[in-house]
């Protein structure tokens, strides 16, 4: 309650802020994972390996929002060396997110100008626009970075989430889904926790089996039967079952889940934690249960989309890159 009280937000236009400083890239300290330096992408739940300098790929990461209706929280983007939003970034976003990828590939992650959380929500459709624009630019500018200077050539792997996975469709047109683009690079793109229209690409399609490389992997996650009202007026959407990766809409059970992490990295994944069906544009999910479960009310599961099936996504992302290879 105490919290909420003290929730700031935008209450300006887009144009009324000082927009903060643009990042360089250049500087380890403005990426959130960096191969070379010590950070919370290098870490691993119990029983897994960091094998990110003997890896074959290259991962690059886009975070959800960490910018939040928090005090202090009242501009439409964030500076990039705001210790606390990084912090909510470090401990959440790249602790329980991006070290998936740790096993296959370096993780590049930026830091970036990220739009409010409230640019989701308000009512100011154009100064939204303009601060995920604007966050838009730092993701193309570190991707820039990323290619010149450090990528030499090694396959990609995208993943991202949320705000993450909204940048990466962009990120995906603007290199990936052209004649003379380096699709031949990438492995594979999860962008999960944003619906994708199906004709959002020209030449990129939907991933429809485990091994399937040069595509889009993407779901939402929310309670087994529940209907979110917007589904019903949602263009058609990518959408992937992560517990066998195809299209159907079969029920797959929960002895497909290889493991969650939700509890803490001091513990191993626990397997067998829900079980999956794709209905309509969303993916229907056994609640899962973990510490203080039966206090969590909602039936959109949005900040658990890649942690229930975060084994079978480090599994998966292995497959196509070894079918990559081949």
């Amino acid at each position: 309650m105490l919290s909420s009280c003290a929730a700031t937000k935008p209450k300006n236009a887009f144009e009324y802020y000082t927009l903060p400083d643009s990042p360089n890239y250049a500087l380890p300290e403005n990426w959130a994972a960096w191969p070379g330096k010590k950070d919370l992408a290098d870490t691993t739940p119990l029983g897994l390996r960091d094998q990110q300098q003997i890896s074959q790929a290259d991962v690059f990461f886009i975070h959800p929002t960490s910018f939040l209706n928090k005090r202090g929280h009242d501009q439409w983007n964030a500076e990039i060396n705001n210790s606390k939003v990084n912090q909510i970034t470090d401990e959440g976003a790249i602790q329980y997110q991006a070290t998936i990828f740790n096993e296959v590939g370096r993780i590049y992650a930026p830091r970036y100008r990220q739009a409010h959380f409230e640019a989701f929500f308000t009512e100011d459709t154009a100064s939204a626009r303009k601060s995920l624009l604007l966050a838009y630019t730092d993701v193309k500018a570190a991707f820039d970075y990323f290619l010149e200077k450090e990528n030499q050539g090694r396959p990609i792997i995208l993943a991202g989430h949320s705000q993450g996975a909204l940048h990466m469709i962009r990120l995906l047109q603007d290199y990936f889904d052209k004649p003379d683009s380096m699709r031949n690079k990438l492995v594979v793109a999860y962008a999960v926790g944003w619906p994708i229209p199906k004709d959002e690409f020209r030449f990129l399609k939907a991933c429809e089996y485990p091994e399937g490389t040069g595509c889009i992997c993407s779901w939402r996650s929310f309670k087994m039967g529940h209907k979110p009202k917007h589904i019903k007026n949602e263009a058609e959407v990518i959408i992937t079952n992560p517990l066998n990766w195809k299209t159907t809409e079969d029920y797959i059970s929960k002895e497909f889940n290889l493991g969650a992490v939700l509890d803490g990295f001091d513990k191993s994944p626990v397997i067998g934690m829900s079980g999956a069906r794709i209905y309509k544009g969303i993916l229907w999910v056994d609640k899962p249960k973990f510490k203080f479960s039966f206090l969590y009310p909602f039936a959109n599961f949005h900040r658990g989309d890649l942690n229930i099936f975060y084994m079978n996504v480090r599994e998966n992302v292995k497959t196509r890159l070894n079918s990559f290879w081949r």
